[in-house]
Parts: C-alpha cells; sequence; structure tokens
C-alpha cells in the first residue's frame, strides 16, 4: 500500500527532463539555465516547458540555452535570441507590448462593455403601470372564484 502512495506521489510531482549529459559543470551557470528553460515553451508540447519536456527539440533548446550561456550571453540575450529564431510562442509567459498588448486588454474591454450594456438594459425596462381590470374582467373572475357548494 505504501508503494502505490508512494509511486502516486512520485507522478504527481513534474519530473524535470534534464538529461545528466546536459548539466553545466558551472552551478551559477546551470542554475541560469534551468530559471531559462523554465520560462520557454516546448514547440511540441503543450504548455510544457522545455525543463519538462523529453520532447527532441525541447533538448536542442536546452542546449541551445546552455550553449548562449557558456558563451557569455546574460539572460535577457539568450531569450531575445531563441525568441528571434522561434518567435513569441516560445515564451511561457508572453510580453505585455505591442500587438500582445490588445490580447491582454481585450477580454477586460469586452467584459466592461458587456456590463455597461447589460446595466443600460436593465436601467431602461419600465415597470408596465397596473392598470387593473376592467368591468368585463372583474365578472369574469367573480364568476370562476364563486364558491359553486356541492
Amino acid at each position: 500500500m505504501r508503494g502505490l502512495v508512494l509511486a502516486l506521489l512520485l507522478a504527481a510531482v513534474p519530473a524535470a527532463a534534464v538529461e545528466p549529459d546536459e548539466v553545466l559543470d558551472d552551478p551559477v551557470l546551470e542554475e541560469r539555465a534551468r530559471d531559462l528553460s523554465k520560462g520557454l515553451r516546448c514547440l511540441v508540447c503543450r504548455n510544457e516547458s522545455i525543463d519538462e519536456s523529453s520532447a527532441g527539440i525541447a533538448r536542442d533548446l536546452r542546449l541551445l540555452v546552455r550553449e548562449r550561456l557558456v558563451a557569455g550571453d546574460t539572460d535577457a540575450e539568450v531569450i531575445d535570441f531563441v525568441v528571434d529564431r522561434y518567435g513569441e510562442y516560445v515564451l511561457l509567459n508572453p510580453t505585455t507590448d505591442g500587438a500582445n498588448l490588445i490580447l491582454w486588454i481585450a477580454p477586460l474591454a469586452l467584459l466592461a462593455l458587456g456590463m455597461g450594456v447589460a446595466g443600460v438594459h436593465i436601467t431602461r425596462q419600465r415597470p408596465v403601470p397596473d392598470a387593473g381590470l376592467d368591468a368585463v374582467e372583474e365578472a369574469r373572475l367573480r364568476e370562476l372564484t364563486e364558491d359553486r357548494g356541492p
């Protein structure tokens, strides 16, 4: 029973796909590479970082990141290089400038617009005044509600 619980717990923890031959000798550079890899999307997997993915392209990207760091690039330069090569899709957290700004603002703008339309619609509805029953309707109502007895 304990083995099953341990297996379920281990399965729930995301495993890093970094292979031993990819790890850099310099622990500082390796830590930077791991941090950068967690923010880059695997181009094959859906919403999985290259740090977690075991796909071949993810391995290539991990090696590319490490290669650029060893060459002396800053974190920003590495990210810029990867984005220039593969496009902004490779970022797990897209930037909030340029055309992406529309994607960040549009949901809030549409929500505000919808609430405005709903508010206008609700405030324009007026209750219908109760005009009461006319003589014919009152007579019919009395006829339907009078006690006929057994």
